[in-house]
């Protein structure tokens, strides 16, 4: 079947975290689409592949692709990592900023370096990565930044350096979004939910099914943490946001998973009350004890903390 033209052939993309999991399955997808690729891992020989075998499992299949090692959270190295790709194919069109750490801790038992080294590798990188590579997206007119956040922006447990991270990755996206829409270049941000390194191992099921038996998740949360479906299934979607045909898709965050997508609505303000402070002063306690739950009525019944 003669595939469909989706604006892609020919196009550069600078894939970070794709030896293995999420970040290979978006570069052999976007390198079947005849995308040149440049993969990246932080060091070669990572058990399970790192940025040299997807690449080399892309050049197999007839596809270019090259591998660069370099750190996300080092900015001269990104700086590195996105000169190669220029020097390599001599354009960026397509960043997809997938590498991160997650360094799992509550909060009264996380360290400094826990926290500064989910910060720098997630939110840092996608920083970094995005720096770079819109210089030459804005010169261009034309250019697509997908970061990966996660579920965990919504509020986690025994992760909350990471939480932080993927919440602050939702205001870069949108920010960038304002930025460069006007160039021609988009931004935008989705939460997978797929069987990874990060996701799928032991400790993590360990930790999770502590969680279910002390009650901090449900068991639907736990069935669905624990069987993840495969990573092939997010990146036609990553794909499609990369094409031609995307280009009026910008500042959104959606939720992809095999046989799932969906689309994160707008914050806004769902309740307000008001008062007249030039004439009445400003809010008084008294007057918040009384409004305060008039304007949570319907919309947060139950003032304990979440689980």
């Amino acid at each position: 079947m003669q595939r469909k033209d989706f604006g892609l052939e020919g196009k550069v993309a600078v894939i970070t975290g794709s030896g293995q999991g999420l970040g290979r399955a978006i570069a052999i997808s976007l390198a079947n689409e005849g995308v040149k690729v440049v993969t990246n891992s932080r060091r070669p020989g990572t058990s399970g592949g790192d940025a040299e075998t997807t690449a080399e499992a892309i050049r197999a299949s007839g596809n270019e692709a090259v591998a660069v090692f370099a750190d996300v959270s080092n900015y001269d190295d990104v700086k590195r990592l996105i000169g190669s790709a220029v020097d390599q194919f001599s354009s960026v069109d397509i960043l997809i900023n997938n590498a991160g750490v997650d360094a799992p801790k509550m909060i009264w038992n996380m360290e400094e370096d826990e926290w500064d080294r989910c910060l720098s590798a997630t939110l840092k990188g996608s920083f970094n990565c995005s720096r770079f590579a819109s210089v030459m997206m804005r010169e261009k007119k034309w250019g697509r930044i997908i970061n990966t956040t996660s579920t965990a922006w919504l509020g986690t447990v025994g992760h909350v350096n990471y939480g932080a991270a993927k919440a602050g990755i939702i205001g870069l996206t949108r920010a960038i979004a304002r930025e460069l829409g006007r160039y021609g270049v988009t931004c935008n941000a989705f939460t997978p939910l797929a069987a990874t390194r990060m996701t799928d191992n032991q400790k993590v099921k360990d930790g999770l099914k502590k969680r279910f038996e002390s009650g901090l998740i449900t068991a639907e949360q736990y069935e669905t943490a624990t069987h993840m479906p495969p990573a092939e299934g997010v990146a036609p979607m990553i794909v499609y946001l990369a094409s031609e045909k995307a280009a009026n898709i910008n500042g959104q965050v959606f939720h992809i998973e095999a046989g799932k997508i969906g689309y994160y609505s707008e914050p806004s303000l769902i309740s307000t009350t008001y008062r007249d402070y030039a004439q009445h002063g400003y809010f008084d306690l008294e007057s918040l004890d009384r409004l305060v739950p008039a304007i949570l009525s319907g919309v947060y019944e139950n003032p304990s903390p979440p689980k």
